[in-house]
């Protein structure tokens, strides 16, 4: 008998369909990736054209689901504004954008095309409230966060004060990149700090900016706290993070299948390590080295970034941010991200299985036995993505790291 279409024989080419945005980089590096493994070229399917309804799958097609994001266009049919470096109108972008990845999901199995994604899993991703819950439900170590929800600055100074924490990130629900996010220190009446690349204009908008900046007057934080409260808020303690090189470093680790796969270390004089506001890449192998020297092994980072990823067991590929403690001992999850393997000419660690691939190849690579359909039950996943048999632990030693990590305005949980 021989092969279906939705189960190629073993080396046979799959066909790829890519929900994305043409011109961007993420959609050209994975067909690249595509290519480059000897499958044909992906159809790509332009999310403008898919908010509009206009979209079909084939069988056996292995459908990605890509960041809507760095397309004026496209942001403005997901939340009506115009201005695409608005901070507000997240939640209306949150609701139009899971709709639109849920009837996604669902055309494609009612074609028997394969997502790379499960629609009520990224819908937990992009809302920081129910991903730490899902987290700390599954046990995985996070920075303690307050419960909420919030009224405005006066109701979050009251619950700082009962829960007594002095340093917070607030962050918008539905924010990425370090939109909306402020690192607030509160010492007493009247002293107050917020941290932020959020700008606000004298009429009241919030706009995200590529300068850091900080607030130190009670009323401009409770202006920008207010701000950002309708569209939905989710505050957690700040922990203080590691140095590496005199500055603040945390971890975004890729994980592919249940296996971690990459590893970059980010770098920064502002409590946000995101590159467009003048992050750098670390040294992997100094990190190994500080960690060893405190006792520990490297690979308690990529354990707790797989615990991480396997609470979202119906997506391919997440990528997770690991907040390093003061000493190098202690590791909690930041964030899961949906849409976190933008990483240019990264390899893969050593062991992992992806050497010499970057994180688009290593996903191209596992696609063939870790996207399988399956049947729904109830409101399970519906599908799974079937891990590798084992995971080997990469060595303490690191293939290859660029020499820079291009700035950029990312959507990612």
């Amino acid at each position: 008998m021989s092969p279906s279409p939705n189960n190629p024989a073993p080396g046979a080419s799959l066909r790829f369909a890519v929900v994305g945005n043409p011109e961007n980089r993420r959609t050209t590096m994975f067909a690249d990736a595509v290519r480059a493994a000897g499958h044909p070229a992906p159809r790509v399917l332009a999310w403008r054209d898919v908010l509009r309804g206009r979209y079909d799958f084939a069988p056996g097609e292995r459908v990605r689901i890509d960041s809507p994001g760095e397309n004026a266009e496209v942001d403005l049919l997901l939340r009506d504004v115009d201005e695409p470096t608005r901070v507000e109108g997240t939640a209306l972008w949150y609701r139009r954008f899971t709709s639109a990845v849920g009837e996604l999901t669902r055309a494609a199995h009612r074609a028997s095309a394969v997502p790379s994604a499960d629609s009520e899993e990224i819908a937990v991703m992009f809302d920081k409230r129910r991903c730490h819950a899902r987290l700390a439900a599954a046990g995985v170590p996070l920075p303690p966060a307050l419960s909420g929800p919030f009224d405005g600055w006066e109701g979050l100074r009251r619950q700082l004060k009962e829960a007594g924490f002095s340093r917070v990130f607030v962050k918008a629900a539905h924010g990425s990149s370090a939109s909306g996010v402020l690192a607030l220190s509160v010492a007493g009446p009247g002293r107050v700090k917020a941290t932020t690349s959020v700008e606000r204009t004298e009429d009241g908008r919030l706009y995200n900016s590529l300068r850091v900046r900080n607030y130190t007057s009670e009323r401009e934080v409770a202006a920008l706290v207010d701000a950002l409260v309708p569209d939905g808020v989710h505050v957690e303690r700040w922990l203080p993070k590691a140095m590496a090189g005199g500055r603040a470093a945390d971890l975004r680790v890729v994980v592919v299948a249940g296996r971690a796969t990459h590893a970059v270390v980010r770098t920064s004089r502002h409590p946000m390590t995101n590159l467009h506001l003048g992050g750098a890449r670390g040294d992997l192998d100094a990190v190994r080295a500080a960690i060893r020297a405190a006792g520990g092994d490297f690979t308690e980072v990529l354990e707790v970034a797989e615990r991480a990823a396997g609470c979202f067991p119906g997506t391919l590929c997440v990528g997770v941010d690991i907040l390093p403690a003061t000493g190098w001992r202690r590791f909690t999850v930041g964030e899961v991200n949906a849409f976190g393997d933008l990483l240019p000419r990264l390899t893969g660690l050593p062991g992992s299985g992806a050497e010499h691939l970057d994180t688009y190849a290593a996903q191209v690579a596992a696609a063939r036995t870790a996207l399988r359909p399956t049947k729904q039950v109830g409101r399970r996943p519906e599908h799974v993505v079937q891990p590798p048999e084992h995971v080997v632990r990469p060595p303490h030693q690191v293939v290859r790291r660029p020499e820079h990590e291009e700035h950029h305005h990312d959507i990612s949980a």
